[in-house]
Order: structure tokens, then sequence, then C-alpha cells
């Protein structure tokens, strides 16, 4: 285990190497997740695994050239140089099979990946037997290995980074309406074949400088991870890609020093794991769109519609045991209740324990049930407007009586103050004006289970 040194030296980045790894790491997080926010939205989450598998034949061609031109072939501008070519050529692949073929873009991509990625690893083998040559190291671009990086890779790793950055932004609209519907702004006469060119060109840069820092295999959780993990925090776009840039930089700043911190741990994979990490915590616990909170939504939601449905069957069951225009709060029986409704006995006395605790009900004799102030007025409420959405479904949507109670339980949960108002001015009629109108449809139907 580290000591507290070693922790404070990698956090106040005071070794050089660990410096360079980790703000390398960090731009490259960023840049990736700005990046990958489009290609998210784009359906194209496999592109870049297949622009990354497809640069691997240009690392082992770019070696095999610079040993041929006198070099040792391991300057890493000319094997960079030979994974962009190489990549490009992917893109262009792709391109080429989905617009001149009726495959699909997952054919595409498939096919780039593979075929490229088994050239890339026959050049490798082959590359191994060039005479005066040692291709020792060119299988780090597959898993990546930060702990080489000087400061001229952190230097073009900024700059790539950075411009790629620069061009998303500034191309943010254009990219948007590309994402959400490429058909619309090819009508409306923008150059749509560019902008996706020019999208799938800025995937390239990134995944040929990550080729280093986290390698070819891995650079394409670099590339989606952050952007799926900012989705379950918002529905626009501009939140969803500052967030996705955070996600990535917090993830190659926090994967690299940890890393640092254990050397037999490699960079890449803890990059890669942390940002998983990030995306685990996202799916489950952000309140918009996470696992967690939408199950305590719609166990709020079951429990409002239980509650709603019992206050309304004792409403109900006091209008039919009274005569006259006013509904006294008086008791009724548990066993007329348990008729009322299809529930079973455990669910029904769940429903009673809750409404016990929400001050809805209060004490009776044995086998009796009575509302207390606060649930006899909830359920006045509650009847009224379902009735009020009854009538206009009547009237306005053409539902049979004897069905519009079925229908009503589907919205009645959700109607809300302003809603009960309009539907008030939108009936105008007299029978609205009375506290609780009668119900509309036959009283037949009335214990139908909804």
């Amino acid at each position: 285990m580290p000591d507290w040194e070693d922790i404070i030296e990698v956090v106040l980045l005071q070794n050089y190497n660990t410096r360079l790894v980790v703000l390398s790491t960090t731009l490259l997080g960023i840049a990736a997740g700005l990046i990958g926010s489009f290609l998210l939205l784009r359906k194209r989450s496999l592109m870049g695994d297949a622009l990354s598998h497809a640069t691997l034949p240009g690392v082992a061609i770019a070696f095999a050239v610079m040993v041929s031109l006198g070099g040792t072939g391991k300057a890493l501008p000319g094997l960079l140089l030979g994974a962009t070519l190489s990549g490009v050529a992917g893109l262009f692949t792709m391109l080429l099979i989905r617009n001149t073929t009726r495959l699909r873009d997952d054919v595409a991509m498939g096919f780039v990946l593979s075929v490229f990625f088994g050239i890339g690893v026959a050049s490798l083998q082959m590359v191994q037997s060039l005479p005066g040559a040692s291709a020792a190291g060119l299988e780090s671009f597959i898993y990546g290995k930060t702990a080489s990086m000087v400061q001229s890779d952190f230097h073009l790793i900024a700059v790539v980074a950075g411009v790629a950055s620069l061009i998303s932004i500034l191309f943010l609209k254009e990219f948007l309406l590309l994402c959400f519907d490429d058909a619309y702004a090819s009508a409306q006469g923008w150059p749509t074949f560019f902008l996706d060119v020019l999208l799938l060109g800025l995937v390239t840069a990134v995944t040929v400088i990550g080729l280093q820092a986290v390698g070819l295999i891995l650079i394409i959780a670099f590339l989606i991870t952050p952007a799926t993990a900012a989705r379950f925090w918002t529905q626009r776009l501009l939140p969803m890609m500052l967030l996705s840039a955070g996600i990535g930089g917090i993830s190659g700043w926090l994967g690299a020093s940890i890393s640092a911190l254990t050397p037999d741990l490699p960079a890449g994979a803890v990059i890669v794991l942390v940002a998983a990490a990030l995306f685990l915590l996202s799916m489950l616990f952000a309140p918009p769109r996470g696992v967690i909170p939408r199950l305590m939504r719609q166990y709020r939601l079951r429990r409002k519609v239980d509650r709603q449905h019992f206050l309304r069957a004792a409403y109900e069951i006091l209008e039919d045991s009274q005569s006259g225009d006013v509904v006294s709060n008086s008791p009724f029986s548990f066993a007329h209740l348990r008729a009322k409704r299809t529930w079973s006995l455990r669910k029904l006395r769940h429903i009673l324990k809750i409404a016990k605790r929400e001050d809805h009900l209060e004490a009776a004799d044995p086998g009796m049930l009575r509302l207390s102030e606060a649930g006899y007025g909830e359920a006045a409420r509650v009847t009224r407007n379902h009735r009020l959405w009854e009538t206009y479904l009547i009237h306005y949507a053409d539902i049979a009586p004897s069905h519009v109670d079925r229908d009503a339980d589907l919205v009645e949960h959700i109607l809300g103050p302003e809603l009960v108002h309009e539907l008030e001015d939108f009936l105008k009629q007299d029978s609205i004006s009375t506290p609780v109108p009668p119900s509309p449809h036959p009283t037949s139907n009335e214990n139908s289970p909804s």
C-alpha cells in the first residue's frame, strides 16, 4: 500500500513522469468525452472501436517503412502518422460500404474492425522478421503504455485534443442537427457528408492520440463510457457534453494517479475501470434517469394510485349507503371495501396501514372503517377529479360510458390542479359546479377492477 508521502507526491504532480501521464490522460479524457457525446447520439458507438482497430496495420506498415529508410522504426510521430492514415482508410472503407450498398452501419463497422485488425496482427508478425530491426514494443499500441510517455507525447496529445475539442464546440449546432435528424439537415441544404466525415475524422484523431495512453482495444471505452454516464444526468446536449468531458477528464486523472501509486496496474486498464465505476454510479443514482431514482418514482406512483383508489372506493361506498345530495362521513365495513375492488386481502391491509400512517383513516369499531377529516376531503377531491375526466372522455373523446371508468383510471393519477381547472372551464356544465358531480357511467360498472 502506498504511504501518505507517495499519495501527496502523485496528487500534487511532483514527479515529472507522473505529471506528464496524468495531464496527458486528463486532456485525452476531456476530448474523448466531447467527441464521444456525438458518437453516442449518432448511434455509432462501435465506430470508435472499428477505427481504433483499423489503426493497427498503419503502425506496422509505418515501422517497416521507417526501417527501410534506415531508421529504427520506433519514432512515435511516424508510427502515429501511419496509424492515422490507416484509420482514415478504415473510415472511408466504412463510408464506401454504407453509401454504395444496402448494408447497414453495423455491418460496415464489423467488416472494417475484423479485416483491418486481422491485417494489423499479420503485419506485426511479419515485421518481426525484418533484418536489422527490432519490433519489440509495437504491441504496446494494442494495450497502451503510458509509462513510456515523454514531453513531446504530451505536447502532441495536448495540441490534438485541444484542436478536436475546439472543432467540436465550433460545429456544435451542425453536429447537433446531424445527430438528431440527418435527413432533415440534408433537405435543408447542409453538407451532411462533410459533417459526417469531419465528425469521424475527430474520432480518428482522438483514437490515434489515445493509442499510447490506453491502447486501441480500450480506447472505445474512453470514447463511449463518459458520454453514456453523462446521458443519465441530463437530456440536453450541451450539459451532456460538459458532463461527459468532466467524467472523461476525471477518469483519466484518477486512473493515471491510481496506476502511478500501484505500478503493477496498467494505466489504460485502470482508467477504463474508473470510467466504468463512474458509469455505474450514474446508472444507479442519477436523479433524472438512474435506476434507483426511477424505482423510487415508480414506487411513489404505485403508492399514490393505491391511495387514490382506496379513497375513491370509500367515497363511493358512502354515496351508495346514503340518500340525498350531501354525502356525510360515516363508518363503513371492511367487507364492503374489499368487495369494491379486486384487491387481495394482504394488499388491502397494506393499503389501510399506509392510510392510517398518512392520517386518512381513524379508529372505528371492529370490522368497520372511518375516514378521517383529511381523508374524507381527499376522497371527495379524488372522486371529483375522476368524474371530471370521465365526463370529458364521454363527451369529447367518444368513450362509451360503460368503459370510461377504466380509461379514466389511466390518466386521473397525474391530474394536477391546473389541468383540473382547465377541465372545469372546458366542460362548463352545471353539474360540475357541485362539490362532487354524480358518476356519468352506469352504477353497475362501479365495481369493475381498475
